[in-house]
């Protein structure tokens, strides 16, 4: 019996960074859930443009297609190219699979709001196409919520030590001119860092001054920085996962997509850099600090009168007029959020997820996750980790 033939896949995807790695091991993933494919693939980092071995006959590329010239190898190549990237080259058409940078902004600014700031920065590498949709649609979500966005182009490039040294000094001019406390979010976690060391030349306090959240989540840069930064998680597994379906049904007949398939965040992850209440009524932080600190348990606002001192009338006004919810709602925001950080982090049971989120039972939280996301608990883990 001849051996089954395994498709050829080339991946041209950075192993340098965390979005990077995170897509490789989605596309692994399903290629083994498919009894394996042949993967090509090489260390890069992320402004190396990637280029097949010359003389390289394959199925298929999965590819970050960044650039025209990239763009140009590849069709030379004939072999089904799939895009991770969510950069749009005009002329340049290959079936996409990527993050919905839309989404992501969005769930920023529901964060930031969360955590009660009203003054907003957003510091990125402008000129590229996906970063002006993602900070169009961060001010686009701050405009609907009433509220108006500071920007601060960076610099394309790190470069020499001279531009350093310039970009920090655009830096702290911009960070001085912004109305404190202020909350600011960067392009990547690259970017955050920037703007935590601005800030620690300048003595302002992060998050009580200035609050940092990274447009996505790189684990080694953001859990490196002091204090760690906070970061929205944009589900890399998940697309390297579903880039590698669409290119198992290009390779097997199926018409290309006529839109690109983008995968929608699921949730930021809170590190230091945004853990914080920026609300200057005492007895509402106190309030809103209570839920928080009892995420675990099944509080009702009952429990919240018993520890402000407060009627309710006055609470239930204070938390509409800050964070246009009841103070009901926000406990069920926050057991909800509870559950989602143990559903992604942690392999405990439902049942024990339900229990240590404050939810009574597996049907109530089921019914709660299913009004807020559509999903069931089981679904969104699977989602969050790329299955």
């Amino acid at each position: 019996m001849l051996a089954r033939k395994c498709p050829q896949i080339a991946l041209l995807i950075d192993t340098a960074t965390d979005w990077g790695r995170r897509i490789i091991r989605g596309v692994a993933r399903y290629a083994q859930q498919q009894g394996g494919w042949d993967l090509w693939l090489e260390q890069r980092c992320q402004h190396a443009p990637g280029r097949l071995p010359p003389g390289w006959r394959g199925d298929g590329i999965i590819a970050r297609v960044a650039d025209r010239s990239l763009a140009r190898h590849l069709t030379a190549s004939r072999a089904i190219v799939v895009n991770v990237s969510a950069a749009r080259i005009p002329g340049v058409d290959f079936p996409t699979a990527t993050a919905d940078l839309r989404v992501a902004a969005r769930l920023a600014v529901e964060h930031l709001l969360d955590q009660g700031f009203r003054n907003f920065g957003y510091f990125a590498p402008l000129g590229l196409s996906y970063v002006e949709v993602h900070y169009e649609s961060f001010a686009q979500t701050l405009a609907e919520a009433g509220r108006s966005c500071s920007l601060l182009a960076a610099h394309r490039r790190a470069g020499p030590n001279a531009t350093w040294r310039k970009r920090q000094k655009d830096l702290q001019q911009w960070l001085k001119s912004l109305p404190k406390p202020v909350a600011i979010l960067t392009w990547t976690s690259e970017r955050g860092r920037e703007v935590l060391n601005a800030c620690h030349e300048l003595g302002f306090l992060v998050p009580e001054q200035v609050a940092v959240l990274g447009g996505d989540e790189d684990v080694l840069l953001c859990e490196t920085c002091n204090p760690p930064l906070s970061g929205v998680a944009l589900t890399s597994e998940r697309i390297g996962y579903e880039a590698a379906a669409l290119l198992d049904r290009l390779l097997k007949g199926a018409r290309p997509p006529v839109a690109p398939i983008l995968i929608k965040p699921t949730r930021v992850v809170v590190r230091q850099s945004t853990n914080t209440l920026a609300i200057h009524d005492r007895n509402l932080a106190q309030a809103i600090g209570f839920i928080r600190s009892h995420a675990a348990e099944p509080i009702q606002v009952s429990d919240i009168l018993r520890a402000v001192p407060m009627s309710r009338s006055s609470l239930e006004r204070r938390f509409q007029q800050t964070l246009e919810r009841s103070p009901a709602e926000e406990i069920r925001r926050v057991h909800l959020e509870r559950a989602k950080q143990l559903l992604a982090d942690t392999n405990m049971p439902v049942p024990d997820v339900a229990d240590a989120s404050g939810f009574q039972s597996r049907e109530y939280l089921a019914c709660a996750f299913k009004r807020a996301t559509k999903m069931t608990p089981r679904e969104y883990r699977a989602r969050v980790r790329g299955r």
